[in-house]
């Protein structure tokens, strides 16, 4: 059995593995849960950290996104048996072990820091690779295979990206892969604007999210990925679900028919270089 943790020593974008952690494994803990999570809530209750104090009371956006690339992951193993998938900014994301393969090679591309608090909770195997690189070092390249089916997967990530580093990093994915799938979620510009004013955004009085510089319009997010990666592709806007319970269910559930209103909330995009 796992014993406590001293809280991590973690600040700026890397602190965020645990406001997703927070999210993931308060959802994966509730006797209703519609996101079972084991192995988040394990290391969850092994970390002396003061989650709420952080982040405040936890809610299931995190788990819904990973929910979507769970399934996009998932398709792409049915489809693709003994591909690579890499998750860039993993952090203490758990899909491993939701995700049923015994076939693909996984690796994790992320700072030091953060490899090396993943690594108390989670230890790489001849099938799980750990890469202690920035998403933005492309050496991480250099351990990927380039001869199978690639996907590669960006959770909560970009956003704490300038633009041109987004497309810089898309433009040499595809130079590199490009026959690669990609996904990754992206938040609305009004987000990223209300966070760059702000120098980040206040979940408590006791924590402040790292600036996000990169938001878009949704309607203009097809044409601009297009031309950056300069090569044919196919691009699909995926909507978060519903939230699974109570009052944010029903407005989750009402709000995306409102006219205009899904420019105002994060997708995920799934990207196939042709």
């Amino acid at each position: 059995m796992m014993t406590n943790f001293e809280a991590p020593g973690l600040s700026d974008v890397p602190e965020t593995m645990l406001w997703t952690l927070h999210s993931r494994a308060q959802e994966a803990m509730r006797s209703d849960s519609a996101f079972p999570d084991a192995k988040a809530a394990e290391i969850y209750q092994c970390l002396d950290y003061d989650f709420e104090r952080s982040f405040g009371r936890s809610n299931p956006m995190a788990a819904l996104r990973a929910h979507l690339f769970d399934q996009s992951v998932s398709a792409f193993i049915a489809a693709h048996p003994g591909g690579s998938i890499v998750n860039l900014g993993e952090g203490l994301e758990t899909q491993r072990y939701r995700i049923d393969d015994e076939s693909c090679a996984w690796y994790t591309v992320d700072l030091p820091e953060a490899i090396a608090i993943r690594e108390r909770f989670i230890a790489p195997d001849e099938r799980h690779t750990h890469i202690a690189l920035s998403a933005t070092d492309r050496a991480w390249m250099d351990a990927v295979p380039d001869d199978g089916p690639l996907l590669i997967a960006a959770q909560g990530l970009f956003m704490y990206f300038q633009e041109r580093e987004v497309r810089n990093l898309l433009l040499d994915i595809a130079a590199r892969f490009p026959r690669c799938q990609l996904i990754f979620d992206v938040i609305p510009l009004w987000v990223s604007r209300a966070s760059v004013l702000a120098g980040g955004l206040p979940l408590t009085r006791h924590y402040r999210t790292p600036v996000m510089p990169w938001g878009v319009h949704r309607f203009s997010l097809r044409t601009k990925l297009k031309g950056w990666v300069q090569r044919p592709c196919s691009i699909e806007l995926i909507d978060y679900p519903a939230f699974p319970r109570g009052a944010p269910r029903l407005i989750s559930s009402v709000f995306p028919l409102l006219p205009g209103s899904r420019h105002w909330v994060p997708l995920m995009v799934e990207m196939q270089l042709r």
